[in-house]
């Protein structure tokens, strides 16, 4: 038996313990989900450059986004869906009439509520998505309630990539699955 190991005391072993508790820990998941400073936009334009139009450089074709659905009950005639760049959770400009509209509603009606939902398109990971879904679904709870909602509310949920609202691998698709939904609760 070699004479030359000592043991570990038992506050070491506990400090040893400790130390690589935090290691795993750290481990763990980059993206982050308390991310409070959601940006809220203003854009002027539709955010697509025809300058090119007509040409082959641009692969990406325009989608229409107009046919933006309609509430029930008290949110009869409001949107109920706002779409999103790629790859991003900031409000697009043109969803503000479907923002003030829910708001309206939410404002003359304490009692009623919204669940927002997040979604993504299939492009990224399982986690990734999540949480850009979360951070959607956060940044339309923000933007609700600097138009004259209150936070109880609303309800922010991510479904990532897990409900698609249109099938397919196009930027037609992908276009359609960048979204938040207002449903009524």
């Amino acid at each position: 038996m070699n004479s030359n190991l000592v043991p570990f005391r038992p506050t070491q072993r506990l400090l040893w313990a400790a130390l690589c508790a935090a290691a795993l820990a750290g481990c763990g998941s980059n993206v982050k989900l308390d991310d409070k400073n959601v940006p809220v936009e203003t854009r002027s334009g539709t955010g697509v450059d025809t300058s090119s139009a007509g040409t082959s450089q641009s692969q990406v074709t325009p989608v229409d986004l107009t046919n933006n659905g309609g509430g029930s009950g008290v949110f009869a005639g409001t949107g109920k869906v706002v779409y999103f760049d790629f790859d991003s959770y900031t409000v697009r400009d043109d969803a503000r009439p479907v923002i003030d509209a829910n708001a309206k509603v939410l404002a003359a009606n304490k009692t009623a509520k919204l669940a927002v939902e997040g979604h993504t398109d299939e492009r990224g990971g399982r986690e990734y998505n999540l949480s850009l879904g979360q951070k959607r679904a956060e940044a339309v709870v923000r933007a609700l309630t600097l138009a004259g909602s209150t936070d109880g509310q609303l309800e922010a949920t991510s479904f990532g990539k897990e409900r698609p609202a249109v099938a397919g691998s196009d930027e037609a698709a992908y276009a359609k699955n960048r979204r938040v939904e207002l449903v009524a609760r």
